[in-house]
């Protein structure tokens, strides 16, 4: 499974979101079940971003949440999340 969440940054806050995002994505890729993930910026508008995780299931990735130090960091910026369902099954691959 996958799941994405967007995110709006107001551009003067880029720099910390994107370094606060990378230790997130560090702390979930020693979590089990855990395949890869990324921190994407939308080309056509700056202040889109993404964080796009794949997962070996559900299970593993909402466990992974819990993680230890994951919370204190991911909490202050979820207000930034865009408000919308973000865990995915993948359908087909190419």
């Amino acid at each position: 499974m996958i799941a994405i969440t967007r995110y709006r940054v107001p551009e003067a806050d880029a720099p910390g979101f994107a370094a606060e995002m990378t230790a997130v994505l560090e702390t979930l890729a020693a979590c089990p079940g855990h395949r890869s993930g990324r921190l994407a910026r939308t080309v056509d508008d700056p202040s889109l971003w993404a964080l796009v995780t794949e997962w070996d299931g559900a299970g593993y990735y909402r466990r992974a949440l819990g993680a230890p130090g994951l919370r204190a960091r991911f909490i202050p910026l979820s207000a930034l999340a865009v408000d919308e369902p973000g865990a995915y099954e993948v359908v087909a691959y190419s």
